[in-house]
């Protein structure tokens, strides 16, 4: 009787630590496959211009990453996000982040708020706003961080990835699986991507009703 609180305590380490381990999954992608139009789709980014896709008239693709500035699983990711941008904006594919969370709902996720942690963190990507949650709504987004890799198909996107940015968002030295990176490096080699879906983990974003 003496030990059920310390096995309790064990059995909670052990379901939060799998947490943090995406699970692969291979079924099909949700949200559809065609994102059709969301390059017209204009948010405001933290150096306070507006900015969309469509700029990105060279790009093979984008890594599309859905973060905002409270949650604490999402803050763990910053250095690494950089990397993956200098990676991989040289090879046309750069990195977007995008912040759909509710304003109203956490008033840390305002525009200031937003420009305070690019600056703060080094942010060498863009930072949007989606203030009126389109582009989350359109991705279907769940959690921060969850990243989509989208590559472009003479008039549209499609959706070749979605889910983990890896599998080890505690500890960046002992990542097993770099899930946007073997995305990336599939679709610009012109071979399948292995792994197209994996489980997001992070803090839940809160659409507004209409």
């Amino acid at each position: 009787m003496q030990n059920r609180p310390l096995l309790f305590i064990l059995l909670c380490f052990v379901l939060l630590s799998e947490g943090f381990r995406p699970k692969q999954n291979q079924s099909k992608l949700s949200p559809p496959l065609q994102l059709k139009g969301i390059d017209s789709i204009a948010m405001r980014s933290v150096d306070g211009s507006q900015s969309s896709l469509k700029q990105y008239s060279n790009a093979k693709g984008f890594i599309i990453v859905f973060t905002c500035n409270h949650c604490p699983f999402a803050q763990l990711y910053s250095s690494r996000l950089n990397a993956l941008h200098t990676q991989y904006s040289s090879k046309q594919v750069p990195l977007i982040a995008i912040n759909s969370m509710d304003s109203m709902m956490y008033a840390e996720e305002g525009f200031i708020g937003m420009q305070e942690k690019a600056k703060k963190e080094g942010f060498k990507f863009p930072y949007l706003q989606d203030a009126a949650q389109t582009f989350g709504k359109t991705f279907h987004a769940e959690h921060t961080p969850q990243a989509f890799v989208i590559w472009k198909d003479s008039s549209h996107y499609n959706i070749k990835y979605q889910g983990s940015i890896d599998d080890n968002g505690q500890d960046s030295a002992h990542i097993q699986n770099h899930y946007i990176e073997d995305a990336v490096d599939a679709l610009l080699n012109n071979t399948p991507v292995n792994v197209p879906n994996t489980e997001s983990f992070g803090c839940r974003i809160f659409y507004r009703k209409p």
